[in-house]
């Protein structure tokens, strides 16, 4: 592609964001990070190869083909709610008479369940599904508005943005509706650990009673308004003054930003490239497989999530996670949700073990698979609800680890500390 048609290219989003609203420019500083790595990928190779090579992408590999038995829940407002359950294949050899006739006599199975980050689906868990398979139940399911999911029925019929409240409630009517008895393990990634945590907000005696261990990825309790996205002062600044306008004006007129988007895709898996993974040697088909979650996200589903990430604060609702074990894993160069969100929930639990997994942006769990999927094995182990399986691909060096004092080791910034005093990393 030549450079005169590369410019073109750029005026098209922008006549997108403009027509859109008033903040084509602020959108435009987003963009500014990954079209500089773009660019020279414009010049040196045709739209045809570009584009043959997104199909062969797509082609290969099992990324997102994991299935499950489909159920669906329905929300306290009706939304229609899609989750699969992976069964542990029974130990075989006949059901014993007694049993038969008077039920259950042995607990029900624990179960994990499995909540995706915004913009994304229950799939972008499946390196972990594919690990966990016939070593312990699990539940996926997507949230409201994506994936399989229905629209949300508040949203369609009073135009309102999503609440983390409303997330919690439909957690909970997946739990009822899948794992309506024995133990929990509740994990989840960015949106998703938002989730999680607006659940223990709403219903605390659920996880008094029946949760059995934790796991946030990627996440944070708050304060997300005060996120740079690794943009200068100004840029950032100019983003937040005008990024919810901006969002509610693509969102009425979504078929046209759809357009807009497909029509510069090169630009927008640059975008998703850049804040999703820090690692340059990130498999393209993994990354390829991020991006099309996310682009089948309607941007006015973006639109309607996006007020619930800057009103978010459920610090206080880490209390009910206090006595749990719990794992607060991120990305050491996650843009979108700082490593700093994930030490302020560990310091919150100061039990809970920490790991930053180097090298590592927002999807850890799918640019670092075996790093995540370890230290899930390890937390269900240290939880009792499951056998230490061997290890996934030897997290070992790759993450970088410290010991508070007393209590259960914790991982995070600088070397293997056996004393009281976390020692400072280099």
């Amino acid at each position: 592609m030549s450079e005169s048609s590369a410019e073109a290219a750029t005026g098209a989003v922008n006549a997108v964001w403009r027509k859109a609203g008033f903040a084509g420019a602020a959108l435009g500083i987003i963009a500014a990070g990954a079209a500089a790595s773009v660019a020279m990928e414009r010049l040196t190779v045709g739209r045809g190869i570009r584009r043959q090579a997104q199909l062969d992408l797509d082609s290969t590999g099992p990324y997102g083909t994991l299935r499950g038995n489909p159920g669906k829940a329905y929300a306290e407002d009706g939304t229609e709610l899609y989750y699969e359950v992976d069964e542990v294949e029974p130990d075989g050899g006949p059901v014993p008479r007694r049993r038969r006739l008077f039920g259950r006599r042995t607990p029900a199975p624990v179960t994990v369940v499995f909540s995706h980050g915004y913009c994304l689906t229950q799939d972008s868990w499946h390196f972990q599904r594919a690990a966990l398979r016939g070593v312990v139940r699990t539940v996926h399911w997507d949230q409201r508005s994506h994936g399989r999911s229905g629209r949300g029925v508040t949203q369609r019929e009073q135009d309102t943005p999503v609440t983390f409240e409303e997330l919690g409630g439909d957690l909970r009517a997946v739990i009822d509706a899948a794992a309506p008895e024995g133990p929990l393990v509740l994990v989840g990634h960015s949106m998703g650990g938002m989730t999680v945590m607006a659940l223990a907000d709403r219903f605390p005696e659920l996880i008094r009673e029946r949760v059995a261990a934790a796991a946030f990825v990627d996440t944070s309790a708050g304060r997300l308004g005060e996120v740079s996205f690794g943009l200068p002062v100004m840029g950032v600044n100019a983003v937040r003054r005008v990024l919810p306008g901006v969002l509610r004006a693509l969102g009425q007129r979504a078929e046209l930003v759809e357009r807009g988007r497909r029509a510069t895709a090169d630009l927008f898996a640059g975008i998703v490239k850049r804040y999703s993974f820090a690692s340059k040697d990130v498999d393209p088909a993994v990354a390829r497989f991020a991006e099309r979650m996310i682009e089948s996200t309607p941007i006015d589903v973006v639109a309607e999530f996006y007020p619930g990430f800057v009103s978010h604060d459920k610090t206080a609702a880490l209390r009910h996670f206090a006595d749990l074990p719990v794992l607060v894993l991120a990305g050491d160069k996650d843009l979108v949700t700082p490593s700093s969100h994930s030490e302020a929930i560990a310091d919150a639990l100061p039990g809970a073990e920490l790991v930053l997994v180097p090298d590592a942006g927002h999807l850890a769990m799918l640019e670092h698979p075996e790093a995540v999927t370890d230290r899930i094995a390890d937390l269900l182990a240290r939880a009792g609800v499951a056998r230490p399986p061997a290890t996934v691909g030897g997290y070992g060096p790759h993450t970088r680890t410290r010991r508070p004092s007393g209590g259960r080791p914790r991982t995070g910034r600088g070397r293997t500390s056996r004393g009281g005093t976390p020692q400072s990393g280099g």
